[in-house]
């Protein structure tokens, strides 16, 4: 039997070729199989293929509990793992209509910003290795292993943290966290400034980024793009500001925008919120007061252990919390937050048990993969190049 198979490439003759770059492509970032149709060097049309990682998330969320689903959230985009636990947090909390305390709120600003330089240190870093340059990957690693550790230290897990729950976070800070984080901001900016030093004047880094994969302000927002994408066009949108959530209300920075929407300019966006995020992690630690890590309705979150040795009825509160949840009275709402690749949100209806009846996942990869006219009009080599600055994670692209 004969396979066809469907492109919305053109039909060719022998002057152009067709070529596949990806999945197995280690500037494809991820399982991203592009079938480029180039003449010569020249790039004229782009048609991506995605769906090589799916793993159908959404529709296994609709057969756990509220609790259960949780994890799956850190497996999406695994470089902006809390970020998104925080997303389905905040869902849940208004289907539940439950105010978090106030310590718990600023310690999810806290690990939110922690995790937005985890993901550019790697969004930078990887796209100068595409670009050849291998030394700043080697820096930023060094200092992205510091912030992992803190990770570790507040929720045993390096990657995939669960830490974020729904009425809080799981466990307070442990002792000497607060001064050891301040410890590495006080040296963290130098670093910066050494792979600024390296990169922003630099002849190649320039060239291969300056004017490359222009995005214009009305293409940006034709396509869904938001995040970086968004801001390096020059369009200042960020969720925090807009629409603020938890405590950004009362924090200030800036949001960093570009002028031509080209590679370089979303390079420097990167390098500018990730100063922006070392200033609203300071400020966290400075607000950060006495007081609980999550709601004291024991149907909403675990109760304490030492409490769960000495009373009863915690133990069953236990027992019940974590065999079946909580039901949900019916409801739905549409929750996003600003994690580092742009507007996370996630759509939840409930029917008044203790499982989502749907859970529809907004993942802003999926989104930029719609650029695909960027890479038209450039050369091969440029098409790695805007790779690099799309930033994409296929966990959350697939799902």
């Amino acid at each position: 039997m004969q396979t066809v198979e469907i492109s919305l490439l053109p039909v060719i003759d022998s002057k152009f070729l067709k070529l596949n770059f990806g999945p197995q492509h280690p500037s494809a970032h991820g399982v991203l199989r592009l079938l480029v149709l180039i003449k010569s060097e020249n790039v004229l049309a782009v048609d991506p293929h995605i769906g090589l990682l799916h793993r159908g998330t959404e529709k296994l969320i609709e057969y756990k509990t509220y609790t259960q689903a949780l994890p799956y959230f850190d497996r999406l985009d695994y470089v902006s793992i809390i970020v998104q636990e925080h997303a389905f947090a905040l869902a849940v909390e208004k289907l539940i209509q439950r105010e978090i305390p106030n310590r718990a709120k600023w310690i999810r600003v806290l690990f939110s910003e922690i995790t937005r330089i985890l993901n550019h240190i790697i969004a930078v870093t990887t796209h100068a290795i595409d670009i050849g340059a291998l030394t700043p990957f080697l820096w930023g690693f060094e200092e992205r292993e510091k912030l992992i550790e803190f990770y570790e230290r507040v929720s045993g897990a390096r990657m995939h943290a669960n830490y974020i729950r729904y009425g809080g976070v799981s466990f307070d800070l442990p002792d000497g966290l607060i001064e050891d984080i301040y410890l590495f901001l006080v040296q963290f900016g130098s670093r910066l400034d050494e792979i600024q030093e390296m990169l922003d004047s630099n002849r190649i880094w320039k060239q291969r980024t300056v004017n490359v994969g222009v995005v214009t302000k009305s293409q940006a927002l034709n396509w869904g793009f938001s995040g970086v994408l968004l801001r390096g066009s020059g369009i200042p949108w960020d969720l925090r500001k807009v629409q603020p959530y938890e405590n950004y209300s009362d924090t200030k920075f800036r949001i960093p925008v570009g002028v031509n929407g080209d590679c370089f300019d979303r390079y420097m966006v990167r390098v500018e919120e990730i100063r922006e995020s070392a200033s609203l992690i300071l400020q966290s630690l400075n607000y950060l007061n006495e007081g609980p890590v999550k709601i004291l309705d024991k149907k909403y979150t675990f109760p304490s252990r030492i409490i769960i040795k000495q009373d009863i009825e915690s133990l069953i509160h236990h027992f019940k919390f974590a065999s079946s949840g909580p039901s949900v009275d019916p409801n739905y709402n549409y929750t996003a937050v600003e994690a580092p690749k742009g507007e996370f949100g996630v759509f939840l209806i409930s029917d008044g048990t203790n499982k989502p009846y749907r859970c529809k996942i907004r993942s802003p990869g999926f989104l930029h993969l719609q650029g695909s006219k960027l890479f038209t009009g450039h050369l091969l080599a440029d098409v790695v190049a805007i790779i690099g600055t799309l930033d994409i994670v296929f966990g959350e692209v697939d799902r």
